[in-house]
């Protein structure tokens, strides 16, 4: 049988379990609630810009694949706050002109900083099988790094090697940066980042190797950086020699 003291002392403390626990599902209501907020104020920018030109026919490729990642990501968040949605099926990807893209979107935000953002390309036809927005994501976030916490001088270099395509991303070092370009259009982007920089965009990367059986791995020393990104490279016949 069980003792009056035990069902005495055994109350209160079911109580405050259930507190918490009412506590905690209301602090997750919020922020369900703050970030489909925010999913709806960053749609509304973001259909702004493709009606001005940025997602239609005609309209400039850096534009147009910048708005598309952007509506790719946001997909991704709606998933993720709020379930459901399609995943998209793996496809057969030709990497240079992902790789070309990349490029074109980044380098004027090289240039900005003073830098340099050059592709050296000498892997002919090469074809992955995957993701195609997730590999723009993850190259994307080579170079940003690269132009973020490196510099000036930035290489994308691509070449075989044993069955798979390597990308090797490398830049020049980080040089002190002058007093006048405290102030410049370079330095007010990479603020736009955020208050500290948290090392997702590689954290990207990672999670975007593995599901696409790669390999990643980041390099650091002070004549500058090298990201290394590998993947496996495939035809109809299945991988390739190198």
């Amino acid at each position: 049988m069980i003792e009056l003291a035990e069902i005495v002392t055994g109350w209160p403390l079911a109580a405050t379990l259930a507190a918490v626990a009412a506590a905690q599902g209301l602090r997750a209501g919020r922020r369900r609630c703050a970030l489909n907020e925010a999913l709806h104020e960053l749609r509304r920018p973001l259909q702004a810009i493709a009606l001005a030109g940025g997602g239609g026919i005609g309209a400039p490729p850096v534009l147009e694949s910048s708005v598309r990642l952007a509506a790719a990501a946001l997909e991704r968040l709606d998933r993720e706050v709020n379930g459901g949605g399609l995943l998209r099926p793996p496809e057969a990807i030709e990497l240079r002109p992902l790789l070309e893209a990349a490029v074109r979107r980044w380098k004027a935000r090289a240039s900005l900083g003073g830098g340099s953002l050059k592709l050296h390309w000498r892997a002919g036809r090469a074809v992955v099988t995957g993701d195609r927005v997730e590999l723009a994501q993850a190259l994307d976030n080579l170079i940003v790094n690269a132009i973020e916490h490196g510099g000036p001088a930035i290489s994308v270099e691509v070449h075989p090697h044993k069955g798979r395509v390597r990308i090797v991303v490398a830049d020049s070092g980080r040089a002190a940066r002058p007093a006048e370009r405290v102030g410049a259009p370079a330095e007010v982007i990479a603020r736009l980042s955020g208050r500290r920089r948290r090392g997702h965009g590689l954290t990207v990367v990672r999670r975007v190797a593995a599901a696409h059986d790669g390999r990643f791995a980041l390099r650091c020393s002070e004549r500058g950086s090298l990201a290394l990104l590998e993947l496996s490279r495939t035809d109809d016949r299945g991988p390739l020699a190198a």
